[in-house]
């Protein structure tokens, strides 16, 4: 994957398989440190011990419509191509954690991508989800949350079109603000 908000996306849509009610996704960009740490957390069906051993071979997935799962092995391929770190946790009827760091001025690194646009898909493939998503960069930061977004919202989707746009905005804007502070 190109970006790496394209990796975040694909987690995320594990753990919505995986019947999750909360995704939390932190990303710390640090340029003093020179890493990018991500974690993907969720509440969802988690995973045994023989399949958590088996999610990051490209040959082994557990949906039913094709023969490979390349999301988890193409994170870690690219962390390891980066001076980075992989790590996945699971437990059934708990959920799983995946966490991964890059050295953010390696040349061989992916940029982060339109986390704006990866939000908003995320969201809008929510039903009995809800998503928690913080984003730090060096000493500034933000958080988004829909459990507040949908008690503002009340009565109105936050599935709807202007919604997610202005989620998209809202998310852009503030990545934009705290990587300027």
């Amino acid at each position: 994957m190109k970006e790496l908000s394209l990796h975040i996306l694909d987690i995320a849509r594990n753990s919505i398989r995986a019947n999750a009610t909360l995704i939390e996704i932190f990303i710390e960009e640090n340029d003093i440190k020179n890493v990018i740490s991500i974690c993907i957390k969720d509440n969802g069906n988690g995973m045994d011990k023989g399949t958590l051993n088996k999610v990051v071979n490209p040959f082994f997935t557990t949906r039913d419509v094709r023969n490979v799962g390349l999301g988890i092995p193409l994170l870690k391929a690219a962390v390891e191509r980066c001076n980075g770190s992989f790590k996945i946790e699971s437990t059934e009827k708990v959920g799983t954690i995946v966490e991964c760091s890059f050295q953010k001025d390696h040349i061989d690194r992916a940029p982060l991508g339109d986390m704006g646009d990866t939000i908003m898909v995320i969201v809008s493939s929510l039903q009995e989800c809800d998503l928690k998503y913080v984003h730090k960069y060096n000493e500034n930061g933000f958080a988004f949350n829909t459990v507040q977004i949908k008690e503002i919202l009340g009565d109105v989707q936050i599935t709807g079109n202007e919604v997610l746009l202005w989620i998209k905005e809202f998310i852009n804007e503030n990545l934009y603000n705290i990587s300027k502070k």
